[in-house]
């Protein structure tokens, strides 16, 4: 499986979802990210504040930000490769980069040997 991983502008916290108002942009891209991990895809937030070392240690991302400064944030990178840089990328973009429908993007993609809620042993566990 495909990694996704975007490197973001230093933000107040992890997701940037905190403060008066929140970036409509912010709040997608966090949920997105939620559903794909929680259906076993590995992605990927770094935050110029909260993880300075990951901007440092990708030498590709570091050569972009000395050279053209942070407006080439968020950088996204696919298994290696940047795919793009200075926007967010768009669900479809997304679903075309880790090679899974949208549907990977919305919901929790459940396994037919679950329940209805995701427990492995068929109870449901609210």
């Amino acid at each position: 499986m495909k990694k996704l991983y975007i490197y973001e502008p230093a933000m107040c916290c992890s997701t940037g979802l905190c403060g008066v108002s929140v970036n409509p942009e912010l709040l997608r891209i966090s949920t997105v990210f939620n559903h794909l991990t929680k259906n076993g895809i590995e992605v990927t937030r770094y935050n110029l504040t909260s993880s300075p070392r990951a901007f440092m240690n990708n030498r590709a991302v570091h050569q972009i930000v000395k050279t053209k400064g942070v407006k080439a944030l968020p950088i996204t990178i696919v298994d290696d490769q940047i795919v793009k840089m200075e926007a967010y990328p768009t669900n479809e973009e997304i679903s075309c980069f880790l090679g899974v429908t949208e549907d990977y993007l919305c919901m929790e993609v459940v396994n037919e040997n679950q329940g209805g809620c995701g427990c492995s042993d068929g109870s449901c566990c609210q």
